[in-house]
């Protein structure tokens, strides 16, 4: 990992909601981070974009028939231009390349995450697919190449805050989950539910899969299977608690019978910088 100077981070899904806000973070600490790679799937327009604003030493677009748009929209760039699923696998590999933030929607991910995995990259774990479709092997994976996997995902961050420099033996972990847009419907009001309703979170702003999948609690039994691969904790031992406000973001509770919470404003930023 480079030392003496700023760390180049590689963006497997720039353009998506949590890329957007990673790109945020890195511009307003730029003394300490540099966009080195951001990759796409189909929005390219964006991607132009990012790719003009912040320089990065490459791009990629997963969608190959983009590939002509972006390459000469930046002929005029020194930013080298890829497309297709094997140039991301390629692309994390690159020597500086410290950290891979993976957030890439889906199982689409999981390819470039065992890539860079292999290559000891530092992976910022948004694509929380990776783990429920494959824990197993990307657990395994990290410990053969060393690779540290440090998760994104407000909750798992919160876990990983709170287990910070603690030694007492974990009893359990408890999740929150704000409940969604539909946490008072009645069952007669469920039925007649709108899309338009299910992508109104009442407090994350997140992008249109996460928060379907929030709107009906999908999402948190992801959680709970990314939990149970990222903290080697019984299932039994894993607990879920709804918190309206999104204020608490999760709490573990130790075997000398304390709990220690994680707490601060519903902001992905947030997670992203730790």
């Amino acid at each position: 990992m480079n030392t003496n100077e700023k760390k180049k981070i590689a963006i497997l899904g720039s353009t998506g909601s949590i890329g957007t806000q990673a790109l945020q973070v890195i511009e307003e600490h730029a003394d300490l981070y540099e966009a080195y790679v951001l990759t796409a799937n189909n929005r390219v327009e964006l991607l132009i974009e990012q790719a003009r604003r912040f320089m990065p030493e490459a791009v990629v677009i997963a969608n190959e028939d983009k590939y002509g748009v972006l390459r000469d929209a930046l002929a005029d760039l020194p930013v080298k231009v890829y497309a297709g699923a094997e140039a991301l696998c390629q692309i994390v590999q690159e020597r500086p390349v410290d950290v891979v933030l993976t957030a890439m929607v889906g199982f689409a991910g999981l390819r470039p995450t065992i890539s860079a995995i292999k290559a000891g990259k530092a992976i910022a774990l948004a694509n929380k697919e990776t783990l429920v479709v494959a824990g197993e092997l990307i657990n395994r994976l990290a410990n053969d190449y060393h690779a540290d996997i440090i998760p994104v995902d407000s909750e798992h961050s919160a876990i990983f805050q709170c287990l910070a420099g603690e030694v007492s033996p974990v009893e359990k972990i408890i999740l929150t989950a704000s409940g969604g847009p539909f946490r008072t419907f009645s069952h007669e009001q469920l039925a007649s539910v709108t899309k338009a309703q299910a992508l109104k979170h009442p407090n994350w702003s997140m992008g249109h899969k996460i928060t379907i999948d929030s709107a009906t609690l999908v999402n948190k039994g992801l959680e709970v299977l990314e939990a149970n691969w990222l903290i080697d904790v019984d299932f039994d031992d894993i607990h879920v608690v709804v918190q309206p406000k999104s204020i608490i973001h999760s709490m573990i509770q130790y075997k000398d019978g304390s709990v220690i919470a994680q707490m601060g404003t519903p902001d992905m930023k947030l997670p992203i910088q730790y």
